[in-house]
């Protein structure tokens, strides 16, 4: 089976994942890249390839792991930013950034996210209906976050996005071509920072530079600008990418967009389940290579072989969820996997988690008569990218 598999609808999931669970749980698979992998689907056996030691991201640097982009592409997996981050050391890396990410500090920037809404909002409403919430809301306003925490021009952000794209697609580019990219990003950043040292500011990049390890030791300067790339590009991609699929999700069915209008204190559940429901969000899945057998449900699965973890279709897997593949906006307990789990679990989930919230209060708030412009069986997704967000999002009220 090729993968990734294709759903028929932007909202769907695809109809394989439910004869994988019961049928096939260790799937063999066909990458772009012709390289063969084992696609995991089921709820416990992916929880436990993202937390056990035998099963490493480091490890996907190695000669028989396999490559996921299509002729002579550059994977993000083994690019010049991912090899400088794993050289830091995860656990000393992640305990030097995580500690500006946690729910504390993004509960503070929740007063600034909803009144960058509101402007957007404004500026929606000026345009007129129908309008693109993709253009509009989903994208600016994750860019804006982002820049302002590292301290980055927002006013670049079509660099941005023209970098993101090349890193995430499986199929378009060479070799040649994003090697380039990730060379003028790096260099970007590295400008950046060299400002920054000079002219240091209140911002997340300046803070990393005078911090430290348990050892005193700081990051290495290309580290620092590999960290940079890292969290600009996590920090507006998927979440943009999140806020649109949130309210496609919601206004596709109206009787959802109706409960939460009626009991906005549902608003946390919501989008949590948002999260857990959405077939997309955790796009591609994440990768992971093993160091040794490893018994899963499915049966051993053996040392070298490149496992897909997909989060998406775990998270709608009937054994882990009741009523898995209908949406509660009240669930809870919610352990969903959209952010993955284990050592490498997303470092920026507290910053979504706190942008989706604050972007559905002021939507339920502003545009109680928010409704999709098109029938959701209309909406296309971007397709041979890493992650799948909808092209864009047409709305009215």
């Amino acid at each position: 089976m090729s993968y990734p598999i294709v759903a028929a609808a932007a909202l769907e999931p695809p109809q394989q994942w439910a004869e994988l669970r019961q049928k096939c749980p260790v799937a063999r698979v066909t990458l772009p890249s012709g390289d063969e992998a084992a696609l995991l689907t089921r709820y416990e056996d992916v929880k436990t390839a993202l937390s056990d030691p035998r099963l490493s991201r480091e490890g996907l640097a190695s000669p028989d792991a396999a490559r996921v982009s299509a002729g002579d592409s550059a994977d993000i997996f083994n690019s010049p930013m991912a090899k400088a981050l794993n050289a830091e050391g995860h656990d000393r890396w992640r305990r030097m950034v995580g500690k500006w990410f946690t729910a504390k500090r993004m509960s503070a920037l929740r007063p600034s996210m909803e009144a960058m809404t509101d402007r957007l909002i404004d500026e929606m409403l000026e345009h007129g209906r129908p309008a693109d919430l993709v253009t509009h809301l989903a994208f600016p306003l994750p860019v804006f976050v982002i820049c302002t925490m590292l301290g980055v021009p927002e006013s670049d952000r079509d660099r941005f996005k023209s970098w993101s794209d090349t890193f995430l697609n499986m199929t378009r580019y060479t070799r040649a071509e994003t090697e380039a990219a990730h060379q003028d990003f790096a260099d970007y950043m590295t400008h950046l920072i060299d400002g920054k040292r000079t002219e240091p500011g209140d911002d997340l990049l300046s803070l990393l530079m005078d911090g430290a390890d348990a050892e005193g030791e700081p990051m290495s300067a290309a580290g620092l600008v590999a960290t940079g790339q890292a969290l600009l590009l996590a920090g507006h991609e998927t979440t943009a990418g999140f806020i649109s699929m949130m309210t496609a999700h919601l206004l596709s069915d109206r009787r959802r967009w109706e409960r939460l209008l009626a009991d906005p204190s549902l608003t946390r559940k919501a989008v949590e389940e948002v999260l857990r429901f959405d077939p997309n969000g955790s796009g591609f899945g994440m990768l992971r290579y093993v160091h040794e057998d490893t018994e899963l449900s499915g049966g051993v699965v053996p040392r070298g072989t490149t496992v897909v973890c997909s989060m998406a279709a775990a998270n709608r897997d009937e054994s882990a969820w009741e009523g898995a593949d209908e949406m509660d906006l009240g669930r809870s307990p919610n352990p969903h996997l959209a952010f993955g789990a284990g050592p490498h679990s997303c470092l920026g989930q507290p910053l979504a988690r706190t942008e989706l919230q604050a972007v559905l209060t002021v939507l339920l708030r502003r545009l109680p008569t928010l409704d999709l412009a098109v029938d959701s069986k209309d909406l296309r997704r971007h397709e041979g990218l890493l992650t799948s967000p909808l092209r864009e999002l047409p709305v009215t009220w």
